[in-house]
């Protein structure tokens, strides 16, 4: 019986409605980096709202979804801030630049921003005592801290590619 509910469980959140319009909404009246990062988190509540989110499984479905939207915009930015920096340090060695590798520092912060994110949500995560709210509570610490890193590596991009 247990397998019957853990296997029904995933097609259950696939029912569950979600859009980032709310998000969307959010970002296209933001004017500053700081109203960009208030906007994180919108559509994972709004799906919450509804009856099926509600659940421990909904949270977490809607939690996801949104975390993998943020996820994707930190990925696209993160690659495209690495061929600047790449750029950028090929110049430097044209000129006989011995500045650190941006690149390499660009790496190195992303790495440890990885470490810094899983150790921040799995303590937010161990706060909950074992009980079901740690899966959730997890997610939600996964989802905001990614969607700021990716509004702050795109806020970068905006400041090299200039006006």
């Amino acid at each position: 019986m247990l397998v019957a509910v853990l296997l029904a469980s995933p097609a259950a959140a696939q029912d569950i409605p979600f859009s980032m319009q709310a998000t969307d909404a959010c970002l296209a009246e933001a004017t500053d980096l700081a109203g960009r990062q208030a906007c994180v988190g919108r559509s994972a509540e709004a799906c919450m709202e509804t009856p099926d989110g509600q659940t421990t499984v909904g949270m977490g479905f809607c939690l996801d979804r949104e975390w993998q939207y943020w996820d994707e915009h930190l990925n696209v930015a993160y690659a495209v801030l690495m061929e600047l920096e790449a750029g950028t340090e090929a110049e430097l060695e044209g000129l006989g630049s011995a500045a650190a590798s941006p690149a390499a520092a660009l790496r190195d912060m992303q790495r440890a921003w990885i470490a810094w994110r899983d150790a921040a949500c799995i303590y937010e995560a161990s706060t909950w005592g074992g009980g079901s709210g740690a899966g959730p509570a997890a997610a939600e610490c996964r989802l905001g801290i990614t969607g700021t890193q990716a509004l702050a590596l795109e806020d970068r991009l905006r400041a090299r590619s200039g006006p």
